[in-house]
C-alpha cells in the first residue's frame, strides 16, 4: 500500500512515517509545508528508503496536492497536517483557520476528486484518515469523566475550535458524498523529536540551561498522556483495520497534573544529569507559576476502550517508561534540539494576551 501523510515531518508525522517504513512494506509519500514546526531531520533514519518520498506542498494550494495524488496514486491519505500549538493559536488564529479549516476543505476535494475517478476495486479499498484532538471536546466536569467518541463537542481555544471545524468537514464529505473518511481523537502526546515550544521538551530543555519551568496558573490541569510511538501504531491500525465512518479516540490512561509532569522530569534529571548549571540546587527550584492561559481546559481524559476492543490496540508504555525513554532522548539527541532552537524558534511564551510574559 502507498499512504499519502500530511504533515510528515511534523512531531507525530514522523513518529507515524517512521514506523510505517520500519515496521511494514508499505510506501509512504510525506508530503509537508516545513513551517517552523517542520523539520526533516525527524525523518533521517528513513529517508534514504526506497519506500520514501517527500513533496514540499501546501495542503491549501490545490493544484499542488492534484499533481501529487496523480504523480504518487496514494492509496489512503493519513491527514496530520494542522498549525497544533494553543499558544500561537491564541497570538495568531488566522493561520490556524487557514490551515486547518481551508486546508482540509482543500485536501478533502482534491482527495474525492482523485477517488472519484479510481476503478471500483481501489475506490473501495481507498481511505482517507484524519487525525485530530481531544481538545475538541472542551473541558471534563466530573473527576470520573472521560471523554467517548459520542462526548458533545465544546471547543475552547482557536485551535480546538479549528480541529473541531475539521473534523465536521471530514464527517460531512463522508455523509454527502459517501467518501470513505474515519476521525481519530488522541490525548497529548509526548517523545521524542517533539517541539520544544511543548511543555514537556521546554522544560527538560530550560532546566538543562537553569532557566525558569513556567507552568500555568496553578498547575493543576490535568491531562492524559500518550507516547507518540504508541500513537503512531494506534493511527496505523486505524488506517489499515479501521471502519470507514467510524470515529476512534486514542488515549494513554496516564492522567498526570502538569505540575506533577513538572516535577517528576525534574527528578529525572536530578538522576541523569547531576551537574547542574552554576549556582543551582535543585531542578524543581525552577519552577515559576506564570499567569494562566485564557480558556485553559482544566482536565482532558479519553477513553480508549473502543479502540482496544475493535482493533487490538493498547499502549505500550506507561507514563513512567515513556517519559524516562523521552528524558534520556533529548539528553542523547543534543544536536537535533540544537537546531531546532537556532532556527525561528526562541523558546519565548507564547499566548499569554500579556506582553512581556516570558517563560
Amino acid at each position: 500500500m502507498k499512504i499519502l501523510v500530511t504533515g510528515g515531518a511534523g512531531f507525530i508525522g514522523s513518529a507515524v512515517i517512521r514506523h510505517i517504513i520500519e515496521h511494514t512494506q508499505d510506501s509512504v509519500v510525506n508530503l509537508d509545508k516545513l513551517t517552523y514546526a517542520g523539520n526533516l531531520e525527524s525523518l533521517s533514519d528513513v529517508a534514504s528508503s526506497g519506500r520514501y518520498e517527500f513533496e514540499q506542498v501546501d495542503i491549501c494550494d490545490k493544484a499542488e496536492l492534484a499533481r501529487v495524488f496523480v504523480e504518487h496514486q496514494p492509496d489512503a491519505v493519513m491527514h496530520l497536517a494542522a498549525e497544533s500549538h494553543v499558544d500561537r493559536s491564541i497570538d495568531g488564529p488566522a493561520a490556524f483557520i487557514e490551515t486547518n479549516i481551508v486546508g482540509t476543505y482543500t485536501l478533502l476535494e482534491v482527495a474525492r476528486a482523485y477517488w472519484d475517478a479510481l476503478d471500483t476495486e481501489h475506490k473501495q479499498a481507498f481511505r482517507f484518515h484524519h487525525i485530530s484532538t481531544d481538545e475538541v471536546y472542551g473541558d471534563l466536569e466530573g473527576p470520573e469523566d472521560l471523554f467517548t467518541e459520542d462526548t458533545a463537542y465544546a471547543p475552547s481555544s482557536p485551535y480546538s475550535a479549528s480541529k473541531a471545524s475539521s473534523d465536521h468537514l471530514v464527517r460531512a464529505w463522508r455523509r454527502t458524498y459517501g467518501f470513505p473518511t474515519m476521525v481519530t481523537n488522541c490525548s497529548n502526546n509526548y517523545g521524542p523529536y517533539h517541539f520544544p515550544e511543548k511543555l514537556i521538551p521546554l522544560v527538560i530543555l530550560n532546566a538543562l540551561s537553569g532557566k525558569a519551568l513556567p507552568v500555568y496558573g496553578d498547575g493543576l490541569q490535568i491531562r492524559d498522556w500518550l507516547y507518540v510511538e504508541d500513537h503512531a501504531r494506534a493511527l496505523y491500525k486505524v488506517v489499515t483495520e479501521g471502519e470507514v465512518g467510524e470515529t476512534y479516540n486514542i488515549g494513554g490512561h496516564n492522567e498526570k497534573a502538569n505540575i506533577d509532569v513538572v516535577k517528576t522530569i525534574c527528578a529525572l534529571l536530578e538522576e541523569f544529569v547531576p551537574n547542574k548549571p552554576a549556582g543551582l540546587a535543585h531542578y524543581q527550584d525552577l519552577i515559576t507559576y506564570v499567569t494562566d492561559r485564557p480558556g485553559h481546559d482544566v482536565r482532558y481524559a479519553i477513553d480508549a476502550s473502543k479502540i482496544e476492543r475493535a482493533l487490538g490496540w493498547k499502549p505500550e508504555e506507561t507514563f513512567e517508561t515513556g517519559l524516562r525513554k523521552t528524558v534520556q532522548w533529548y539528553l542523547s539527541n543534543e544536536t537535533w534540539w540544537r537546531r531546532v532552537l537556532d532556527g525561528s524558534y526562541s523558546m519565548e511564551r507564547l499566548g499569554s494576551l500579556e506582553k512581556g510574559v516570558q517563560s
